[in-house]
């Protein structure tokens, strides 16, 4: 599976906030927005600190794309034989 951060870059400038702004709001460090400027797994704690700082959700600042999330037919086999 793959995180993608590109929503919130894209917040970002909506918001007319750069790099740095999200830093300090959100008091998180260099090194986790070049992790996150790499696509790179960080904490859901580092996740729920930038929702709070943004007043989002987490799905408003990154997708997961990969096989376990694009193939979700034998999930909803599963629900409707329960």
């Amino acid at each position: 599976m793959e995180v993608n951060y590109k929503k919130l870059w894209k917040l970002l400038i909506d918001m007319d906030m750069k790099k740095q702004d999200l830093q300090s709001a959100a008091n998180i460090s260099a090194v986790t927005i070049a992790k996150l400027g790499r696509n790179e797994n960080v904490t859901t704690a580092i996740l729920a600190k930038i929702c709070t700082a943004l007043n989002c959700n987490v799905g408003d600042i990154m997708d997961i794309a990969g096989e376990d999330v694009q193939d979700t037919s034998k999930t909803e086999e599963f629900l409707h034989d329960k």
